[in-house]
């Protein structure tokens, strides 16, 4: 697990900071990211204890239904709280580039669609027409590994991989194409702690980012040994608001 220098000058907002400051914003060194989804609703009041919960930054991101409509109401909803908005899409179709800090634009790299690694990304620059902000554009590298997730299936990918197998794709996506992040995606279900520490020995420059049923103290502990960043977002959903507190905790 690494972290480096970022680029300066990036405009973002601190805890306490005024919208209209600009400072770094140093996202190698998150160690706890909330994804929320723009195809699910939030409970009165969850947007403050998300806010509230120490989380490093907040993260637009979903695969299904997902429209620059419900994209814009989410992001209206949460510019108000001063934490580093990031976008991660599912598609060239709905994409937010407006009071965005940074686009985290995923690549599968063990799906068996191509689409999936550089097909959607081709046909995104093309319809940008140069207008894409490269200098807030993060790739990942993502390895989806839960074959009933929404993901997984909608990428067709091969999940049914060992340790060995995530090490290499790992090693593959870190020195070969240089991907700034490795994300491990269980999506919706726990992980096996021994594939992450399987990624994170085979690191050495990308920071590793883990997903994936996080919803206690204690599996935000497990998996932070191994991620450098934990990303929590179901939990928020399904057990509310209250339990981010623990996982940011746990993760710092």
């Amino acid at each position: 697990m690494q972290s480096g220098p970022v680029p300066a000058g990036i405009p973002v907002y601190g805890e306490g900071t005024p919208k209209g400051t600009v400072i770094t914003m140093k996202w190698k060194d998150w160690v706890h990211v909330t994804k929320l989804d723009p195809d699910k609703q939030l409970k009165t009041g969850d947007i403050d204890a998300i806010a509230a919960s120490g989380t490093d930054a907040l993260m637009l991101s979903g695969t299904l239904n997902v429209t620059q409509e419900n994209l814009a109401t989410l992001q209206k909803q949460l510019m108000a709280y001063n934490l580093p908005l990031v976008m991660e899409p599912a598609g060239p179709e709905a994409v937010l580039l407006q009071g965005i800090d940074y686009v985290f634009v995923p690549s599968v790299m063990n799906t068996t669609d191509v689409q999936w690694i550089v097909g959607k990304h081709r046909a995104w620059v093309q319809q940008q027409k140069g207008r894409i902000p490269w200098g807030s554009i993060v790739p990942e590298a993502y390895i989806v590994l839960n074959p009933n997730s929404s993901v997984g299936k909608v990428t067709r990918s091969i999940c049914d991989l060992n340790a060995d197998d995530v090490a290499a794709y790992t090693t593959v996506a870190d020195r070969y194409f240089h991907f700034p992040i490795v994300y491990i995606e269980y999506s919706g279900t726990f992980g096996d702690p021994a594939v992450v520490k399987a990624a994170s020995d085979a690191i050495d420059k990308s920071v590793l980012y883990y997903g994936g049923g996080i919803n206690s103290a204690e599996k935000a502990a497990q998996m932070s040994k191994y991620a450098d960043t934990i990303v929590v977002g179901n939990a928020v959903y399904d057990q509310g608001a209250s339990v981010l507190k623990a996982t940011v905790d746990a993760a710092q």
